[in-house]
């Protein structure tokens, strides 16, 4: 049956304990098999954080200074930790884009390397708190942009440079910088075909749940379907 909400449709199917079952695996999706697949993955590493981020991306050529204004885009960062999270043995962070499928930086450390950029950048911090640190710089940048910015800068021999910036107001203080190379070709070519499959997989497993929901409506409310079937789809 149907009932209206703030002036919309919404759909209900009288339902016996085995159609209940029935909606409970209609309504559930199961990705972690396809996620598996990430090249991400490999070498024993594990995601802890994945979202987009505003960066402002700047073009750097070698004899010249970064762009003092870039573009600013959505770039999703991932931060991936090898061994236990509160004691990793390695940190890496990976940048891609939606808008360009063969941009693909990355950024490693062990404790030694860190210890090298503790040392040069004046760090309080101890490896350890490395992967919560960068997550909680990633969140501030999202959740406050107006007073944290991510700047990447790309240089023409494929190395770049994630900057952390804090604006005072008064100056812009700069928190943390991390260096990252243009991830290789073969290593682009992995990502690009697990991107590309994985959209290919989770559409398949839509439209098979599309046609499960059909024929439960076909069965329950047959009326109902072909009313469905002839409204043009309204986003919600």
């Amino acid at each position: 049956y149907q009932r209206r909400v703030h002036g919309e449709f919404k759909m209900h199917i009288s339902t016996g304990p085995e159609d209940k079952e029935n909606v409970s695996i209609l309504n559930t999706f199961d990705f972690a098999e396809i996620e598996e697949m990430d090249p991400s993955l490999a070498d024993g590493f594990k995601i802890i954080y994945d979202r987009e981020v505003p960066f402002e991306l700047r073009i750097q050529d070698p004899n010249t200074a970064p762009q003092e204004a870039g573009t600013l885009e959505a770039i999703k960062v991932k931060v991936l930790v090898m061994g236990p999270e509160t004691s990793p043995e390695n940190v890496r962070i990976e940048l891609t884009s939606e808008n360009d499928l063969f941009f693909h930086y990355t950024h490693g450390a062990d404790d030694a390397r860190f210890k090298e950029v503790k040392e040069s950048q004046k760090l309080m911090i101890e490896f350890n708190e490395y992967p919560s640190v960068l997550i909680k710089m990633l969140k501030s940048c999202i959740k406050e942009p107006q007073s944290f910015l991510a700047v990447f800068i790309m240089q023409k021999d494929g190395n770049g440079r994630l900057d952390f910036i804090q604006n005072m107001e008064y100056k812009f203080h700069e928190l943390l910088s991390c260096e990252f190379a243009a991830s290789l070709e073969e290593i682009v070519r992995q990502h690009i075909t697990y991107r590309y499959n994985s959209v290919k997989s989770k559409l398949a497993l839509m439209q098979a749940r599309l046609q499960d929901i059909n024929s439960l409506v076909k069965i329950k409310n047959p009326s109902l379907l072909l009313q469905l079937q002839k409204s043009p789809a309204k986003h919600m």
